[in-house]
């Protein structure tokens, strides 16, 4: 059979082994997975499991101690720049810059991308209508709530429309009507993107 829904799906997100030793510390041990194309998995375990680690692994912000993370195909140790443009990346506590506004901080981005101005453009649009910013594009991050905080994080995100998500605790500290916004926009996101969370 031939079409789209018969052929395997690529794994896009990948755990080999990978273990993080600070000193005698084992933050994560012989950690193994993997996530195919189109797949939302959630990645569950107690405090102190070693998810943040292990996120923080895969997405090349740290290094392994034994073991590959692969993006897209790319060993994350060995490729990191290529790897970086398949994926967003979403720390628990997202890299936001309080005295700036939203529209300053996603224009500061998608500089930092080297966006052509139109792309920026088309991205920006985009990405504040996914994560529903029109009201407070002009305020400045620290005056926003919780939820908009998130908002803006899981925008830089996606500005450069990565294949891959990994967020770490994109609903920690937010009410129900926000966790739900959440989750309706991650379920949005699944139909054309592969998400760790």
């Amino acid at each position: 059979a031939s079409g789209k829904g018969s052929e395997p799906r690529r794994t896009m997100i990948e755990a080999i082994g990978l273990s993080k030793f600070y000193g005698p510390f084992a933050a994560a041990r012989d950690v193994s997975f993997s996530v195919r194309e189109g797949e939302l998995v959630a990645f569950l375990g107690p405090n102190g499991a070693g998810k943040s680690t292990t996120m923080k692994m895969l997405t090349g912000y740290i290094a392994a101690s034994e073991g590959e993370a692969r993006i897209a195909g790319y060993n994350m140790m060995d490729n990191r720049i290529e790897g970086s443009r398949h994926l967003g990346y979403l720390p628990e506590n997202g890299p936001l810059y309080y005295e700036m506004t939203p529209s300053a901080m996603l224009d500061f981005f998608a500089e930092a991308r080297v966006m052509t101005a139109a792309k920026k453009q088309e991205r920006i649009e985009a990405v504040v209508d996914i994560c529903d910013l029109s009201t407070v594009l002009y305020k400045p991050i620290s005056k926003l709530s919780k939820g908009f905080k998130q908002r803006v994080g899981m925008s830089q995100a996606l500005l450069h429309d990565p294949d891959v998500l990994i967020m770490d605790e994109p609903t920690a500290g937010l009410d129900p009507n926000q966790i739900r916004g959440v989750r309706r926009t991650m379920r949005r996101l699944s139909e054309t993107k592969t998400i760790l969370l």
